[in-house]
């Protein structure tokens, strides 16, 4: 190895997103998830360039999912990548069959939360691209999602309050990471099961997305991409004033009551986050669009109207000029 990293247009643009991002703070402890394919490579090979500029401690994850033959293989090739880099690994393997990839990305971040809670680090860094935003817009359009789900893969979120998520790289296209990766001569694991076109990701990736590159616009990751940024800043800020307008409609005394004279002069948006939020911390459960429409609809209904019970058993229900839930 040189004594002086490479520095590459790449680099450059990686530090600038650092920076004027407020991703990584200077010195602290970064978990990089590495499953050895290009996106993940082409990360740690950045930070580890990056790394005596910014003074972060940098540690690779390696997580299992036991889904192929040369899963035990694979996970040797990326702690083989460590031991050359001279960096902690760690690995976790799955102890049972998981059905499908939202099992999987449940337990993978179950098991690097894990990980980073056990040997004190502050943040879980993960390789997501640009191309990863625009596949997660298209398959959340598809299953009926709001704003929210489109705009589903974020540049950080919060785990806890001392472990956070980020994900540097949602301004670089998987092309990008791919000749990135050929030019460092970085040693790729080829996972077969990316090929596979019995999941839907895959098959948005492979077909969907090259349709619409060659059959609306050559450019459509990039578009796609600048739309979920769009309806990020737009969902932090409904969010944002849907909880303040929570807070002002709830009862003093019962956090199970809400003001409709309250709701009635909010727009609708700002109904249903309300109305959202309420269930999903009275219920402790996420629900649907129907579900939250229903008790959408109290704000304007006729005293004594209820709803029909929700999961568990719950119903909400009128009271002059209040709604109020009534638990199982």
């Amino acid at each position: 190895m040189s004594a002086r990293p490479p520095w590459t247009s790449l680099h450059a643009q990686i530090h600038r997103t650092l920076r004027s991002r407020h991703l990584l703070p200077r010195d602290r402890r970064l978990l990089v998830a590495v499953s050895g394919g290009q996106d993940s490579l082409c990360l740690i090979k950045l930070l580890l360039d990056l790394q005596p500029k910014w003074g972060w401690f940098l540690a690779i994850a390696h997580c299992n999912h036991r889904w192929r033959d040369d899963s035990a293989a694979n996970a040797q090739h990326v702690a083989n990548l460590a031991k050359t880099w001279a960096i902690p690994f760690y690995c976790t393997t799955a102890d049972r069959s998981l059905p499908s990839e939202a099992a999987a990305r449940t337990w993978r971040y179950q098991a690097l939360s894990a990980i980073a809670c056990q040997n004190d680090y502050q943040y879980i860094v993960t390789g997501h691209t640009q191309s990863d935003r625009a596949e997660t817009l298209l398959y959340n359009l598809m299953r009926g999602s709001g704003a929210d789900g489109l705009q589903a893969l974020t540049w950080q979120r919060d785990f806890s309050d001392r472990l956070q998520l980020v994900r540097p790289l949602l301004e670089v296209s998987r092309h990008t990471t791919a000749q990135f990766c050929q030019d460092m001569q970085l040693p790729i694991w080829e996972d077969a099961t990316n090929q596979n076109l019995q999941y839907a990701r895959n098959r948005i990736r492979l077909e969907l997305i090259p349709y619409l590159q060659n059959n609306f616009n050559p450019q459509v990751e990039q578009a796609l991409a600048q739309t979920a940024e769009l309806l990020h800043a737009d969902v932090e800020y409904l969010e944002f004033a849907a909880q303040q307008l929570k807070h002002q409609a709830t009862h003093p005394q019962d956090p199970l009551k809400l003001n409709r004279h309250i709701l009635q002069t909010a727009p609708l948006a700002l109904q249903r986050r309300v109305m959202r939020q309420f269930l999903c911390q009275a219920l402790d459960r996420s629900l649907t669009f129907e579900q939250i429409e229903k008790l959408t609809a109290l704000i304007t209904a006729p005293n004594k109207a209820q709803t029909d019970p929700f999961p568990g058993g719950a119903i909400a229900k009128v009271e002059t000029g209040w709604i109020y839930l009534v638990l199982s």
